[in-house]
């Protein structure tokens, strides 16, 4: 099993994911959302990240689907802990994650 590209304390790796996810955390969510294919479009992912509860239960499916598909470690809990202690941080890893091709896929620029 594989590991995150980036480390969750890792936001500083790429300024600008990290600026955008600081400034617009919307966005950031609507593209991991879409990236990670748990939802059909980056719009209506950043609409769902304003939506309570709906919103951490899309966010425990898109790292999952980011872990799963880059064949990282790891299970719910260590999701949950991770979006609750530092949200901003988790969003960025999944971002950073999102832009490392996995198995000869094609990045998201």
């Amino acid at each position: 099993m594989g590991e995150w590209a980036h480390g969750i304390m890792g936001c500083f790796d790429d300024f600008g994911t990290c600026a955008i996810a600081f400034c617009v955390p919307c966005v950031t969510f609507g593209q991991n959302a879409e990236a990670s294919g748990v939802v059909g479009s980056c719009f209506l992912g950043s609409i769902l990240f304003f939506c309570p509860l709906v919103n951490l239960i899309c966010w425990l499916k898109i790292r999952s689907a980011i872990r799963e598909k880059h064949g990282i470690e790891g299970g719910c809990f260590g999701d949950f802990m991770s979006i609750m202690c530092c949200g901003i941080c988790a969003l960025v890893q999944e971002a950073q994650q999102c832009k490392v091709s996995p198995a000869g896929d094609m990045p998201r620029s």
